[in-house]
């Protein structure tokens, strides 16, 4: 059992993957950061600084009841909302998180292209093939095609130079 377990986890491909996840980790680590420290806070800026997060619905009181003096107009934010009970729907959260995705998706796609440039830019090009040589020639009489060994044309049967 023990060779078999060897055999299986010095195979190439569990290798690769095991290399492909923890670059994937660290790649994730980067994108996040762009994400959150230079995109995000201009996102901010174009819609004026609103956080989505705190944007919600409120589906139910509790049972209980809101505590004395508390109104459901002075529930501004999702921690208040929480703090008493109340069920909410968090639209906000979800369409922060749709936001999140689409930026990184755009990111990650703007860097894999510019890795695949990079790549094409500095991959050796094959020398080009050189042609074939010529396997046919043209008799100069009837101007068919007939082998280059042939000495007669078959078509003409005229005598052919060499």
């Amino acid at each position: 059992m023990f060779k078999e377990f060897k055999k299986f986890i010095m195979r190439g491909n569990v290798i690769d993957l095991a290399v492909g996840v923890i670059i994937g980790g660290a790649f994730q680590k980067i994108v996040t950061s762009l994400v959150n420290d230079l995109i995000m806070p201009l996102v901010g800026l174009i819609t004026g600084g609103v956080n989505f997060n705190d944007r919600f619905a409120i589906l139910r009181l509790p049972e209980a009841g809101l505590p004395e003096g508390v109104t459901v107009d002075a529930i501004t934010t999702l921690a208040q909302a929480k703090e008493y009970g109340v069920t909410t729907f968090n639209y906000g959260s979800f369409i922060t998180t749709v936001l999140d995705f689409l930026i990184m998706a755009v990111v990650i796609f703007l860097m894999v292209k510019a890795i695949n440039t990079i790549n094409d830019m500095t991959a050796k090009k094959p020398a080009p093939e050189a042609p074939a040589a010529p396997t046919t020639k043209k008799c100069p009489y009837c101007l068919s095609e007939v082998p280059i060994e042939a000495t007669k044309c078959a078509h003409c049967t005229s005598e052919l130079e060499k």
